[in-house]
């Protein structure tokens, strides 16, 4: 059943685009807003994505894929 317009809180999560070592790409990977942030950066969103990956292809029977980059949807590059 489909939520209504408006019960979900704005800024709960981050997405980011992740490219893989084989130049896969998946786009708009959810991360918690809280892990993100502080003197870390976006280095957190990177564990949790991996984390999610290895639980993913556990699951599948797979290797993971090696993680090539990680950006942030939205963010402009400087």
């Amino acid at each position: 059943m489909a939520k209504k317009p408006g019960t979900n809180p704005k800024g709960e999560f981050a997405f980011f685009n992740v490219v893989y070592e084989d130049d896969s790409q998946r786009s708009n990977r959810r991360v918690p807003s809280e892990l993100i942030g502080g003197l870390d950066g976006e280095e957190p969103a990177r564990g949790f994505i991996l984390e999610q990956d290895r639980e993913i292809a556990e699951k599948s029977g797979r290797t993971p894929l090696a993680i090539k980059s990680i950006s942030r949807v939205g963010v402009k590059k400087k």
